[in-house]
């Protein structure tokens, strides 16, 4: 063949792939908009290799995108961030979902690295996809940059074109903001953050609710984005409407006028959803389900039958579209939505264990475990107690899949945690209370599986490697167990005894409840010091009357007792009950932990009191930190104390004052291997992870940071920590959950057990226990017993017998 017959071969080669690509991409967007998003994955993958091999850049960028959408409709979101990625050339650390960088700083590398991205048509379009996928893997924050940068460069590379689908994904994520607000506020119980979070939930809503309105009033706007943000909006409306209702009943007096205003817009919202209805049916199969399934779930939380009605014709008609497609999760989310709104019993069973099925059939499990827990509320109702138990079992099962899978991140689970999860942890211990003989080993795992779910929920952090106390074989030291789990009407008190026998006893919670909570205040009044010890043995009494007592001929006379609390009893330091003679740490040492699960412990030998000692004795610059705790005074005590840690720890390295930054604290800790850090400056433990800090020199380093400055020390080295002591902290008035708190910091910084102080302690005191706890594990003393004796030293001495001065110090992990 002669050179210009074979360049023309070439060329009509090349002609021929690029024509084959392009059919396969076309191919791949008819495949999705039926459903199918592996196969359009696959075409999309196949349309990549050639535009690869024809070294055709924007073909390259274009199907990358394009399998982005397809691994989003699959759920596998961090894949699918990752894959935008890639098309755009950015650094991966973008996607890392395990990234706890403070968000400025975050923030700040984001805009830097957009910056370098030319803004050509194609790359903008990849730079909304990374919003959206950034969004799904729950970096919210990061998600609203990308897309608000992303606009930004529209409006000044391309300003006649419409760019309401970027808006659209603007408010979306900042909506996805509201509901994490939403969720946290159920479980932060400090009247001061709660309120913060009150006002920004308020402003939040009302926000987006105009953001929204604003898209909706837009004359150029496309018909399909019109119909989702209506969507969203009514969403909204009726979440903020709930959450008014709620608080307006607690007696927040403030948000009383809003409601009405808010209830007068549904109306009105439905009737604007209802005269686009036709929109419906102009989408593309998979969008067209989804919109129908969300109409019908916000139609049916209005007290109206004739909108349950027409809620009903809708998922009927999304699951009709659905079976078309051939794609089992659509039919899965729509025979269960069906089963939601259906009220007839019978009809309902047979959509939700269809939706069940099919879901299974497919390794759903994010969906799965939605209608099991379903099905096992309508078991329950019906009586069928075994059917409910199998079907909670299930929806737990799978739960712990999904919050496993690494493949997979469900930003729902992550900001529904207490309205979504809980609830099936919970009702499963109840069923299987309800038995004559309770299966209590199955209790204990359930409430573990939830203690550890609510752990790595509050630290925002995939799996954390840790033990059940029950596993643990051949122990040197003999410790019993009390589980104490709160199920709203009941308070259930397990306690597994030396010889691993289980022993159980349900006490009313509102006999409980009272005695918490008026011991809670004494101890985090601001003159708890000067309080009279009667008071506190009043309660005290009490609790260990309706908790302990009971079940106290199952425990030993003495030894170690390790609790594993639930919620409401985090705050509480277990060694102040009293039995009407001494207080029960006079008896026993005493260790807690969440979930009854510990880092696997290991004993300090004398070789290893190596310590790596920080502090802060004056006033420094983070005291004036926006998450530092108010009123803040300088600790000169924090000198003596650091300086007698230093005499009974060996080849130790003390940070003081102007050393201890954050930056040097990061240095020491991963050049050199302390199996100690003793760290005594002021903390706070909240129930609020991004207020539970303590203080370097510089700044207040925040719980989900420490994970950033020990992560290559516990990469290297497995068991990194042995002991953590955080001496001088203290519990955010109002929080029940410290213990949540002090375990986050033990889980970040990879330490097998932590010590800290509930209670921010006269600083004189503080030396002097934690001179005494370190006399004890060089005299080869447990850690728990260790801090009993230092605790019993204290009260011993006149000056300092209050329990002020010695029962707030906790041990959290392992004890020995």
């Amino acid at each position: 063949m002669s050179q210009p017959s074979f360049m023309l071969a070439q060329v009509v080669s090349k002609q021929t792939q690029h024509q084959k690509a392009q059919i396969l991409t076309q191919k791949g967007h008819e495949l999705l908009n039926q459903g199918q998003a592996t196969e359009a994955y696959e075409a999309w993958k196949q349309a990549l290799k050639i535009y690869r091999q024809l070294n055709l850049a924007e073909g390259v960028t274009g199907n990358l995108i394009n399998q982005n959408l397809a691994l989003q409709a699959l759920g596998l979101y961090p894949r699918a961030c990752k894959t935008t990625l890639e098309a755009l050339k950015m650094d991966m650390w973008i996607c890392d979902p395990s990234s706890n960088q403070p968000d400025e700083f975050t923030e700040e590398r984001l805009k830097v690295a957009i910056q370098k991205v030319a803004p050509t048509p194609i790359n903008l379009l990849a730079l909304h996809n990374l919003g959206d996928a950034l969004r799904l893997i729950g970096k919210l924050n990061e998600s609203v940059v990308v897309l608000e940068k992303t606009l930004s460069l529209v409006h000044q590379v391309t300003p006649e074109k419409d760019a309401s689908g970027i808006k659209l994904s603007l408010v979306v994520s900042e909506q996805y903001i509201y509901e994490r607000a939403r969720d946290r506020y159920y479980w932060i119980s400090e009247p001061a953050f709660k309120k913060e979070t009150v006002n920004f939930i308020k402003k939040q809503a009302l926000k987006l609710l105009n953001d929204h309105q604003l898209l909706i009033d837009t004359p150029s706007i496309s018909i399909a984005i019109k119909l989702q943000s209506q969507l969203q909006r009514l969403s909204l409306l009726l979440d903020f409407s709930k959450w008014l209702a709620s608080e307006s009943n607690s007696g927040n007096r403030q948000l009383v006028t809003i409601q009405p205003q808010i209830n007068q817009q549904i109306q009105p919202s439905v009737e604007g959803i209802l005269k686009n209805s036709s929109v419906f049916s102009e989408l593309p199969a998979s969008q067209s389900i989804y919109a129908k399934l969300n109409f019908a779930e916000s139609l049916n939380q209005i007290s109206n039958e004739q909108l349950h009605s027409l809620a009903i014709q809708y998922a009927t008609s999304a699951l009709h579209t659905a079976k078309s497609t051939d794609n089992k999760r659509l039919q899965s989310e729509s025979f269960g939505t069906l089963g939601k709104l259906e009220k007839q019993a019978t009809r309902k069973q047979a959509h939700l264990e269809q939706a069940m099925t099919l879901a299974q059939s497919i390794q759903a499990w994010d969906i799965a475990y939605h209608w099991q827990q379903q099905l096992g509320g309508l078991y329950k109702k019906q009586g069928k107690y075994q059917q409910a138990l199998e079907a909670y079992s299930a929806a737990i099962n799978n739960l712990t899949q999904v919050r496993d899978n690494l493949l997979a991140s469900n930003v729902d689970l992550q900001f529904s945690f207490y309205e979504k999860v809980e609830p099936v942890y919970r009702e499963y211990m109840r069923l299987l209370l309800l038995s004559p003989n309770p299966n209590l080993e199955k209790v204990i795992q359930t409430n573990q599986q939830l203690q550890i779910a609510e752990l790595e929920n509050f630290l925002r952090c995939g799996k954390l490697d840790l033990v059940p106390l029950n596993n643990l074989q051949k122990l040197p030291s003999t410790a019993a167990i009390v589980h104490v789990i709160d199920l709203g009407s009941s308070i259930e008190v397990i306690v597994q005894s030396p010889d691993r026998s289980l022993h159980y006893n349900s006490v009313d919670a509102q006999l409980i409840r009272s005695y918490v909570n008026n011991l809670l205040d004494i101890l985090q009044s601001l003159r708890f010091s000067s309080s009279n010890d009667i008071d506190i043995i009043s309660h005290s009494q009490k609790l260990y009357n309706l908790l302990i007592a009971p079940l106290k001929t199952y425990l030993d006379s003495s030894g170690t007792l390790v609790f594993a609390l639930d919620a409401s009893f985090q705050s509480l330091p277990m060694g102040l009950l009293h039995d009407g003679k001494d207080y029960l740490v006079n008896q026993y040492s005493i260790a807690e932990s969440v979930g009854s699960k510990v880092q696997p412990p290991l004993s300090l030998s004398k070789k290893q009191l190596t310590a790596l000692i920080a502090g802060l004795s004056k006033e420094s610059p983070s005291f004036y930190d926006e998450n530092a705790p108010k009123g803040l005074t300088a600790l000169p005590g924090v000198a003596i104390e650091i300086a007698d840690v230093k005499k009974e720890t060996t080849s130790s390295r003390v940070l003081l004052n102007e050393k201890f930054t954050s930056l040097q604290f990061q240095k020491e800790l991963t050049k050199n291997d302390f199996p100690i850090v003793h760290i005594s400056t002021h903390g706070q433990f909240s129930s609020n992870s991004d207020k539970t800090v303590f203080l370097a020199y510089d700044k207040a380093i925040n719980i989900l940071e420490f994970d950033s400055l020990l992560k290559n020390k516990v990469q290297q080295n497995e068991n990194a920590i042995e002991l953590l002591v955080l001496s001088a902290c203290r519990t955010a008035k109002g929080n029940k959950r410290s213990i949540l708190g002090i375990a986050g910091v033990a889980a970040q910084a990879g330490a097998q057990s932590i010590i800290a102080s509930l209670w921010l302690v006269d600083d004189e005191s503080t030396a002097l226990l934690m001179q005494k706890f370190y006399e004890g594990l060089k005299n080869r003393l447990t850690k728990a017993e260790a801090l009993r004796q230092a605790q019993l030293s204290l009260s011993s001495n006149s000056r300092y017998k209050h329990p002020y001065f010695w029962a707030g110090f906790v041990l959290v992990g392992g004890w020995l």
